[in-house]
């Protein structure tokens, strides 16, 4: 299937998905429509492996989203200060999560001792200081995989660090219990890893309600008509029963 194709094959797979949606839940999109209230940031990786929608089980509207290379969270970096405080302040998202996972590029790029080439190695520079810094815990580990994963865990780690430090989280953490969490994405099972870093410990809760208040006892139950969706060569459709 060529490039066009496959653009053409997503949007009929979008077209496809939209019918369903509507159709399983008349009101889902005019709801979207009206705003967004999230209560979830998510902060993570640009990799295609790792769509925070779709990993979490969750849906449109349920997280705010910040994404770069090997996810990094630079105090300077403008991009990601202004979701942060769009979300903080704006959006009050109730959870901060910091997501790494196994298999990064940015963190095997980080770990040669040769060039990338172009913008790539200026914005690698802040992981390959958190390389230095483990430099001697890191050259002990033999394998390359468990290698790169340790590497994905200190960058969450030193990603948590600049978002305790930073007077927005730390104001909204003093005022409203706002919780900051560290994650480890496993690409080889799907699973996400709790690494305690943050102020919520290992198996820190991330919401009694997703996408929404943090209401106790809130749920959501929608339901709608049946339909499936049907994926074949030449596009998606919806089939009613």
């Amino acid at each position: 299937m060529g490039s066009q194709d496959k653009f053409q094959y997503a949007l009929k797979s979008n077209d496809a998905w939209a019918n369903y949606k509507g159709h399983q839940n008349p009101t889902f999109f005019p709801n979207l429509a009206k705003g967004q209230s999230p209560s979830i940031l998510w902060l993570g990786c640009s990799d295609s492996r790792v769509p925070e929608t779709t990993l979490l089980g969750l849906q449109p509207g349920d997280i705010f989203t910040h994404r770069n290379i090997a996810n990094i969270l630079s105090p300077t970096d403008l991009n990601f200060l202004s979701v942060l405080e769009y979300a903080v302040l704006h959006l009050k998202v109730s959870h901060i999560v910091l997501c790494g996972h196994t298999s990064c590029g940015g963190c095997a790029g980080a770990l040669s001792n040769g060039r990338i080439g172009g913008v790539l190695d200026a914005w690698l520079t802040p992981l390959k200081a958190v390389r230095m810094a483990n430099d001697k815990e890191l050259a002990e580990i033999k394998d390359d995989g468990k290698r790169t994963r340790r590497l994905a865990e200190l960058n969450v780690e030193r990603g948590v660090e600049v978002l305790m430090s930073n007077y927005v989280v730390e104001e909204a953490i003093k005022e409203r219990g706002l919780k900051v969490h560290g994650v480890l994405y496993d690409i080889a099972c799907g699973k996400i890893n709790d690494l305690g870093y943050g102020n919520c410990g290992i198996d820190g809760k991330l919401s009694k309600k997703i996408g929404g208040s943090d209401g106790a006892g809130e749920e959501e139950i929608v339901k709608g008509n049946h339909g499936m969706l049907v994926f074949q060569d030449d596009g998606a459709s919806m089939t009613v029963r």
